[in-house]
Order: structure tokens, then sequence, then C-alpha cells
């Protein structure tokens, strides 16, 4: 039983670890995809981007000729792009953004082109940015973020919403700006990204309320981004210092203005693929200086930078950077040199008030200084109407802002109130299900005590008849090699002592010996049955007389040698039938013993007497000893096997008239006598 338990045990347990196994190499065919392995690749190679994109440049070309599936072939295209674009070769950037767009517009639209798409439009935005198109940098960006929604990599949604965030701001919708960087802050929350990783955000949000001038807001979320400084890349470290540069220039407060910006030139110059960021501080260290009236080192920084922003065609940089050369000028008193630059300067589309409102004064500055006070009062009115624009604009974006916070912390409020109710659902479902699997616990385990109690019983059961049966089989040879007995053949041979009398003590020693070694058997052959029968026969025939006859037939078919019964099954009834029925009876005494095949799986044991019949009322019916034994032997053979032993006694009426007593024993084939195999 014990044995039987470990097995299914066992059994169960292989099932579950095959079930585990099976799951956990699925799992690990699934993450050995190629985009997965572009995946990797992308977060192993991502901070050093910044700090050696050429590096990064020979990485991903290599991978490129390794790589046979096409849309992680395009993928590493947009990666070296991106590696282009922080080493500001924007022309070869959009030679390979323009090769993965038309694969994307030949391709199903599945989730990894989906994440294509997204990159390709997200780097047209920044492109955008650097060349100060707000407005189609905003369109990309919203469009990156649509195709980033349908794709496999939502882990980038704070990115680009915070892409989306800054091109709002440069464009002069700062409410917007603050509502997308609320945005990626929920992303950050959705997606459980760590506290150290959402800078970016906190940094923007200070750029907004600095351009508000709401400077304790614009401190406390610029204080909130710097707790992290260590842990940002360097280009966004420059983006930090930049910014935070911006803040204290807006206050007027130009030394703190210069340090951030000497910070922000001598992190750029420890990376030479940070062209963009050195050239930036230097322009923004140039108007600094000059509102410093420390005009030599603004003419020299201005100087450093020119020639990277005229070649790198971007109009809102070569518009301030006029701008701060015409100032300059006026500041030299070279008047000449102020009118050429004047005149040369370029002419945008669209100009941020904040650098509409530079050119201004300085264009009053040149007009006061050339003696065309009409032009200079003009350009002060500008100013002043800018000035009034600016403050009321200042005021709506301000009370925007103020509205699309309540809207977005009411819309967060009420799906944080959903989450929870649904968080609510499935606790209580989990309750349920944690409860109905202690039922189910519980159920089981009483089946295994139910089980485990039949098994023992089953056990105390077969004990009990092993006892019984042993206890009835010593009771039977007492009762049939009884003293009594023994007394009678010693006398018997007394006697009549001769040569056949000796015959009959060699019986009767073989009788003992075998009836002693048949005991500790639960079967035996038929031929020792036979044998058994015929030796005790023998030894009544004297007590019986010579009325006695005996008739036994075997089928030819039968292998007594081979065929098995349970010990005593014919035995017990040949002494029966002597001792209760023939032994007394008048007349001739017939005892038959006919074996016979009834069919190829039944052999059929009749033993029959002309004895008169069994009487429940003679004197000679015995003890029932006998018949005790060979029914509860039978009873616990059967309780482990199909087919069953049948024993029947009746009383049949023999040819003549008489009456006699048949027992009837129908053993199958293939029957199983071990009864431990259960133990």
């Amino acid at each position: 039983m014990a044995k039987r338990v470990k097995v299914l045990l066992s059994t169960l347990g292989l099932l579950l670890g095959g079930i585990f196994i099976f799951s956990c190499s699925k799992k690990q065919v699934q993450q050995n995809t190629p985009f997965d392995t572009f995946v990797q690749f992308y977060q192993s190679v991502n901070d050093s981007l910044s700090k050696n994109p050429s590096y990064i440049c020979a990485e991903v070309k290599a991978k490129m000729a390794e790589t046979d599936d096409s849309t992680t072939h395009y993928h590493y295209a947009m990666l070296l792009a991106k590696a282009y674009m922080f080493k500001s070769d924007l022309d070869s950037a959009c030679i390979y953004m323009d090769k993965a767009e038309y694969y994307c517009n030949h391709a199903l639209l599945v989730p990894e082109v989906s994440d294509l798409y997204a990159e390709i439009y997200n780097m047209r935005g920044n492109i955008c940015a650097r060349q100060g198109v707000m407005d189609s940098a905003v369109v990309c960006f919203r469009t990156a973020l649509d195709y980033r929604l349908k794709g496999l990599r939502q882990e980038v949604l704070p990115d680009i919403s915070m892409n989306l965030a800054d091109a709002y701001v440069r464009s002069g919708q700062y409410d917007r700006g603050a509502l997308w960087y609320r945005k990626a802050l929920s992303f950050f929350d959705s997606l459980n990204v760590s506290e150290k990783q959402r800078f970016p955000a906190y940094y923007g949000l200070a750029q907004v309320y600095m351009e508000l001038r709401d400077f304790d807001q614009c401190d406390y979320y610029y204080d909130m981004a710097a707790k992290w400084y260590d842990e940002m890349r360097p280009y966004e470290q420059c983006i930090y210092l930049n910014n935070r540069g911006n803040s204290f220039y807006f206050r007027k407060d130009y030394p703190r203005a210069l340090e951030m910006f000497r910070k922000e030139r001598a992190l750029a110059c420890n990376y030479p693929d940070m062209v963009f960021e050195e050239h930036l501080s230097e322009m923004n260290l140039g108007e600094v200086f000059m509102l410093l009236n420390q005009t030599d080192s603004a003419a020299y920084y201005l100087n450093q930078c020119q020639d990277f922003f005229r070649s790198l065609g971007s109009v809102s940089a070569l518009y301030y950077l006029d701008t701060q050369l015409i100032a300059l000028a006026l500041r030299q008193n070279n008047l000449p040199l102020a009118r050429k630059r004047l005149a040369e300067a370029v002419k945008p589309d669209y100009v941020e008030p904040n650098m509409l409102h530079i050119r201004y004064r300085n264009l009053q500055h040149y007009f006061e200084e050339a003696g065309d006070y009409k032009q200079a009062y003009y350009f002060l009115r500008k100013n002043q109407r800018i000035d009034d624009s600016t403050r009321n604009e200042r005021i709506k974006m301000r009370t925007a802002e103020i509205d699309l916070k309540y809207k977005q912390d009411t819309t967060l409020m009420k799906q944080k109130i959903f989450i929870q109710q649904k968080e609510n659902e499935v606790l209580e479902l989990n309750q349920r299900m944690y409860i109905w699997m202690f039922i189910c616990f519980c159920v089981i385990a009483l089946v295994v005590f139910i089980y485990l109690y039949k098994e023992k019983q089953r056990d105390l059961l077969h004990v009990k008849s092993q006892n019984t049966i042993t206890a009835l089989r010593m009771e039977n040879i007492r009762n049939r090699v009884s003293p009594h007995f023994i007394f009678n053949v010693l006398n018997q041979e007394m006697n009549h002592y001769s040569e056949s009398g000796s015959n009959n003590m060699n019986r009767l020693v073989k009788l003992m010996r075998r009836n002693l070694e048949l005991t500790g058997q639960l079967c035996v052959t038929l031929a020792e049955e036979l044998d058994f029968v015929h030796t005790y026969i023998d030894l009544e025939r004297k007590s019986l007389g010579e009325r006695f006859t005996l008739s036994v037939h075997v089928d030819e078919s039968i292998n007594t040698s081979k065929e098995l019964l349970p010990s005593m099954m014919i035995q017990i009834p040949v002494e029966n039938a002597i001792k209760h029925a023939l032994k007394d009876k008048e007349g001739e005494r017939k005892l038959w013993i006919d074996i016979r095949r009834k069919s190829d799986d039944v052999i059929c044991i009749c033993i029959r007497d002309n004895g008169g019949g069994y009487k429940v009322t003679s004197r000679n019916r015995g003890t029932g000893t006998g018949m005790k034994v060979i029914l509860q032997t039978i009873q616990v053979l059967n309780a482990n096997n199909k087919k069953h032993i049948d024993v029947s006694v009746n009383n049949v009426e023999l040819e003549g008239g008489e009456m006699g007593c048949e027992f009837i024993l129908m053993l199958p084939g293939e029957y199983d006598y071990n009864i431990n195999k259960s133990i």
C-alpha cells in the first residue's frame, strides 16, 4: 500500500515537473526570437549611445550583417540612425530612416512593425525639434506615440511622451507640455518604473514652470531631478544643466547661470560626439558673458559656435545666434557691423516669444545708437506689447495648466478608483479561489484518509482472516489426526500385525508428515492433494470394511502436476464423507471423486457418497470445522481475484433410489493464490 501511494505521488510530481519544464522551455524559446535579441542588445548599448556613438555605429553595422529577419534588420537600422543623430550627422540618420520607412510602408502592420514606425517618427520628431520646426515635431511625436501603443515595447512610452511635452513647451504651449510630462509620470507608474528613472519628467516640468515664471515650482522639480544626477546619462546631464542654467538666466541670476553653462560645456567636451551640446552651451555662455559686460569672452564663445550652427541649418538656433551677434556688435559700438549682421540675419516663419523679445530689445538699442528714435520707440512699443501678451499668455497658460492638471488628477483619481474596484474584485475572486482550493484540499485529504483507512482495515481483515484460517487448520488437524484416530489405527495394527500392517504404519507416518507439510501451504497441486487423499483412504479402509469402494476419475486433458487448488479442498470433503456418512452405513459404501474440465478455464471437482445425504439432526454431523476452513480460505482468496472459486454442497438422489451428499468445487483458470499482493 505504501509503495502504491509513493508511486502515485512520484508520478504526480513527475507530471507537474514535466509541465513546469515544458512551460519554462517554451518561454525560453519565445525569448530567443530575433526581435527579442535586438531588444536585449538595445538595452545593453543604450547608455553608450551618447557617450560613444561611433563605437555603437560599428557594433550595429555588424549586427545588421548577421540578422536574417527583415523587421529586426531595420530595427538595427533605426538604432544606427539614432547613433548618427548623437554624432550630429543628420544626413546619414535620415538615409537609414528613409530605408526603414520604405520597408514599413510595404510590410504588414504587426506589433514589431508598429514599434519600427514608432522609432521612425520619434526620430523625425527629434530632428524637427533640433531644426526648430516644432509643429512638425509635435505631429511626429504624436504619430510615434500612436504606433508605440500598438507595438510590443511599451516601456519606451514615457520617453515619447516627454519628447512630445518638450515639443509643446518649445512651441509655447506650456499647458500641454505639463500635461504630457504628467502623462509620462503616469506611464512610469503603470510600468512600475523606479523613481531614479523619472528625472527627465521632473526637469521637464521644471522647465514648464520656468517658462510660466513659477520659480518655486521650478526649483522643486529641479531639486527632484538633481537627486538622480549621478544616474543620468551624459546627454541627460547636459539637458539638466542647460535647463537649470536657463532658469537662473530668466531670474537674472547670471553668475549661477554661468556656472551651470560652464559645467555643461565641460561635460560635453569630455565626449567628442556631443558636438551639439558643446556648441549650445557656448552660445548660452556668449549671451551670459555679454549680459555681464564681458564682451571679449562673449565674442570668443559666439565665434566658437556659429560655424557649427550655420552648417547645421537650425533656423531657431541661427535666429538666436544672429540676435546675440547683433547685440555683441552694439556693445562693441560697431554700428556698421550690427547693420550688416541685421541684414544677413535669418528670417524664420515662427519665432519663440522669448527670442523675439530679445531681438526687439537689441533692435531698439540699435536704432537708438543710429539716432532713429522713431524706430527705437516702435520696437520699444512692440516689446511692451510682447511683454503684455506674454504675461497674459502666461496667465492663460497657467490657468489652462491648472485646469488640465485638475482634469488629469480627476481622471487619475477615477482610474485609481476603478483600478481599486477591480483589485477588490480580483481580491474577492482570489479569496473565493483560495476557499475552493482549501475545500478541495480538505476533500482530497478526506478521500486519502478514507482510502488509507480502508487499506488499513483491509490489512487488519486480511491478518484476521489469516489467523482464523490458521486456527481452523490447526483445529482441523487436531480433529483429523486426533489421538483417538491414532489409537484406533495403532490398535488395529497391534491386533493384525503383518506385512500389510507394516505398510499401514508407513502410510500413517506419511499421512501425519504430509498433513504437517500441507498445513503451511495455501495451495497445492492437484496431484499432491489426490496423493494425500489416497493415503488417508488407505488408512481408513479397514474401518470401512470390504464393501467400501472408491471411484476416482480425472480427465486426461487435466495435468494434475500443474493445476493448483487450495490445500485440503478435496481431503476435507472426503474425510467428512467417510466419518459422517459411510462409517456407520449398512450395506455398500461408495465414494466417488470426479475431476473434469468444464471449459477451457474451469475445472469441476465433484465428491459424492451414498451415505444417505446430509442431515442437520444426524448424530454424526460433526462440528463443521472442516467446512469453515474451506469457506473462509476461499473467501480470502476470492477477495484478490476477479474470477471466484465456487463451492456447493447438495443432497442428490443416486441410482437405485439411494440418497447421497455431493460436494462440488469449481476452480477458474489463471487463479492467483498470492494473498500478500495488497500489503
